[in-house]
């Protein structure tokens, strides 16, 4: 008889208020590998919960928090603010519907700046393996002013794995794109992912991309007075 793995995030019973707005997860486990969608209308709360599972914000309810041996959850409800940013620093990767790179920096230089602010060795295997699949190394030397906005978004996907956190959480990637880029870049993000065995969220307002790349997803359930995201 086989036992199954334990997920690599499991969280139970989260819940926030912003505003008169209520936004609850019941439930979610993600294994290593795995990629899901948070999907849902504008406004639902996907962006907040993503905030939410990336200790940016913190939960008024919480039944269960954790990732991979670590009890997050003790730590929210302490309100342990150093264990927090260390896990958001060192566990934890962003892509930003902006991108968010800084722009006096180069695209390598804005590559490294996490591992260089976790002291880590600049040169990474898997990050170079990520800067050849997504076709960078030309635009290495560049400033982000240069590049146009799918290469930004390429580049902003490699610097939030460039530390090879254990879960990625990426915020609209793909709104700026035309379809093909979107979908190329999806595609590149779930084999990353897969290749680096971690955990990814993603959310998006593209519902046929998703379904289509074949993501399991979390979809907002969507009342008078708030939001469950719920596993479809």
């Amino acid at each position: 008889m086989t036992t199954r793995a334990a997920p690599l995030l499991e969280i139970r019973d989260l819940a926030i208020h912003r505003g008169q707005w209520h936004i609850q997860l019941p439930e979610l486990h993600l294994a290593k590998g795995e990629l899901k969608a948070i999907t849902g209308a504008s406004g639902c709360g996907k962006s907040t919960l993503l905030e939410l599972i990336g200790l940016v914000l913190k939960p008024e309810q919480l039944g269960c928090y954790r990732l991979g041996q670590q009890d997050i959850g003790q730590w929210l409800q302490a309100d342990d603010q150093a264990r927090l940013a260390d896990t958001r620093a060192q566990q934890l990767g962003f892509v930003l519907q902006s991108g968010g790179l800084l722009p006096f920096l180069s695209v390598q230089q804005n590559i490294q700046l996490p591992r260089r602010m976790l002291g880590l060795p600049l040169h990474s295997d898997a990050v170079a393996q990520a800067v050849d699949c997504l076709g960078l190394k030309p635009l290495l030397h560049q400033q982000p002013s240069q590049l146009s906005i799918g290469e930004r978004q390429r580049v902003a996907f490699v610097r939030a794995i460039a530390h090879e956190p254990a879960l990625l959480l990426a915020d609209e990637p793909t709104a700026a794109l035309d379809p093909p880029q979107a979908r190329r870049l999806l595609e590149l993000m779930i084999e990353l992912v897969q290749g680096l065995n971690m955990a990814a969220l993603l959310v998006s307002h593209d519902w046929a991309l998703v379904q289509d790349c074949g993501l399991s997803r979390l979809a907002a359930q969507t009342t008078a007075g708030g939001s469950c995201f719920v596993p479809c």
